[in-house]
């Protein structure tokens, strides 16, 4: 993707498919807020009274303040992205010996979790978080769940991967969870960051790359 138009387009394509706004989300690594103007802007949904306010910096200038990242490049090959995880797992690797299971974020975090457990020697799970069900209204009143299929928290020490923070919700959402269920998250990795964060709800944060936006306030 290239520019707004294509970012534009990708979600109405995505909303023709049935996907909520906070699947939306997740599929073009961009915030709620950002999915819901570039679906809106597409004409496949209609203004509401409920769409989630823009910031006033940039409501003139086109939409939300948000940076879109790509990395199909990476994501579309095995190999490639078996070295990817390689080094998200060597990032991990300091944070306790006997770590035995890792913690995918659904959708993307998911295989990208499946090949950190392999390069770790560890089981895997996986968590859907809430805004995945998200379309519009509060999202304070959905949650998220463990999948069934993949290995149980059981009080156990484990390891967060997912592929992007945008603002660190999802991240500390899937955080949350791991604890309410007794288990002990000791660190989470990314490929990217948008906050650069060291640290969330007091777990240490990692990422192959932090892109930062650098810009004057109006």
């Amino acid at each position: 993707m290239k520019n707004v138009d294509d970012l534009i387009e990708s979600a109405a394509e995505l909303a023709a498919r049935g996907l909520s706004k906070g699947e939306i989300a997740d599929e073009l690594n961009v915030s709620r807020e950002t999915a819901s103007w570039l679906v809106e802007r597409s004409g496949t949904a209609p203004q509401t009274s409920e769409q989630p306010p823009q910031r006033s910096d940039t409501a003139g200038a086109g939409g939300p303040q948000d940076i879109h990242v790509d990395w199909s490049a990476v994501g579309r090959d095995s190999k490639r992205m078996s070295h990817i995880a390689s080094a998200m797992a060597d990032l991990l690797a300091k944070h306790g010996e006997d770590v035995d299971l890792t913690i995918g974020i659904e959708k993307a975090g998911g295989p990208i979790a499946t090949l950190v457990a392999r390069e770790l020697e560890t089981d895997l799970g996986t968590y859907t978080p809430a805004k995945h069900q998200w379309e519009e209204g509060d999202i304070e009143e959905l949650g998220g769940t463990f999948s069934r299929n993949f290995a149980g928290i059981r009080d156990r020490e484990c390891y967060v991967v997912d592929d992007t923070i945008t603002s660190g919700t999802t991240m500390r959402e899937t955080i949350e969870a791991i604890r309410a269920e007794g288990g002990t998250p000791l660190a989470c990795v990314v490929l990217a960051d948008k906050q650069g964060l060291e640290e969330l709800e007091g777990v240490p944060v990692y990422s192959l790359l932090q892109v930062i936006s650098v810009g004057k306030d109006e």
